[in-house]
């Protein structure tokens, strides 16, 4: 059974093709040549057809125009042969049945091709903008689970749309500042080995010691603070 929002779209349907085809005349039938002792076994098997492809599944399936052909073709047959029973041929109902009945009984065009599924959205840019590398104290060596964070910024760079890296060295207050300054750089420049060796181009690596000046953790001079011991890798995107 179909669903009422089927069966109200094919209403519509049926209505627009049927005011369409009454707008235009049907062919005449031959069916018009036969004596009415014959004419009517003809009409008679026509609606019969029609009759029984409204009822069939595969016809009745709302994309399918033959449910609209046979809906047609058995209301005109059956209006011929309604008139033949006071002895009237009615001339355009027998054109219009015969001309349904035709049209029935051609093979329906194969339905379109599925449409392609969509392509999935391009995956998000998951690393953030500013990742940090920290150091034990008085290293410049970044430590062994530090690989793995630079590797995720390496695959990313082309998804994200990253132009350049810089890599940025600091320290804790822990040193002189000429001696936090140097190993500052030592830290950023064996961060961005790293990240060459990786397959960074040089080129797009900005490379940079900043010592002590810019501590995450604000502290006393001479204190050892972890967080501050760090380098921070910094994405720039093509659109920055």
């Amino acid at each position: 059974m179909k669903s009422a929002l089927g069966a109200a779209a094919l209403g519509t349907a049926m209505m627009m093709v049927t005011t369409s085809a009454h707008a235009q005349a049907s062919p005449r039938s031959p069916l018009l040549d036969l004596p009415q002792s014959q004419l009517r076994g003809e009409l008679e098997t026509r609606y019969q057809s029609a009759l029984a492809a409204t009822l069939a599944l595969d016809v009745k399936r709302s994309e399918d125009v033959r449910y609209i052909w046979a809906s047609e073709a058995k209301v005109q047959c059956g209006i011929a042969i309604g008139y033949l029973k006071t002895r009237t041929v009615d001339a355009d109902s027998i054109n219009k049945c015969d001309a349904f009945t035709a049209r029935l009984s051609q093979v329906p065009p194969p339905p379109a091709p599925p449409l392609p599924p969509p392509q999935p959205p391009e995956p998000a840019c998951s690393v953030p903008p500013v990742v940090s590398v920290f150091f034990d104290w008085n290293v410049d060596v970044p430590p062994a689970d530090a690989r793995s964070t630079l590797e995720q910024v390496v695959q990313s760079r082309a998804m994200c749309g990253w132009r350049r890296i810089e890599v940025i060295g600091h320290t804790d207050r822990s040193g002189t500042d000429g001696y936090n300054l140097g190993l500052s750089n030592r830290r950023a420049n064996n961060v961005a080995a790293l990240l060459e060796a990786a397959g960074v181009p040089r080129g797009e690596l900005a490379i940079t010691g900043r010592g002590e000046s810019q501590l995450k953790v604000e502290t006393l001079d001479g204190v050892r603070e972890p967080m501050n011991r760090r380098v921070e890798i910094v994405t720039v995107g093509s659109g920055q």
